[in-house]
């Protein structure tokens, strides 16, 4: 039996991910900043956590992010 073990930055990525898809960009942000995560490349993690966005799959994610928050 083989196990598929994560690597630290496969896992990060993967949590920076859910963090964006459910948090305000505030809240994650400050999560960020209380966690000193940003002390590595913020330019290359930026451009790997965006690198599949479009301006129009950020705005749809927005969009739906806040009819949700409003309800």
């Amino acid at each position: 039996m083989k196990i598929k073990v994560m690597s630290k930055q496969q896992v990060f990525y993967k949590a920076m991910q859910i963090f964006i898809m459910h948090l305000e960009p505030s809240k994650v942000l400050k999560f960020w900043a209380a966690c000193k995560l940003s002390e590595g490349d913020y330019l290359k993690q930026k451009d790997q956590i965006f690198e599949k966005e479009t301006v129009a799959s950020l705005y749809d994610k927005i969009k739906i992010y806040q009819e949700k928050d409003n309800k």
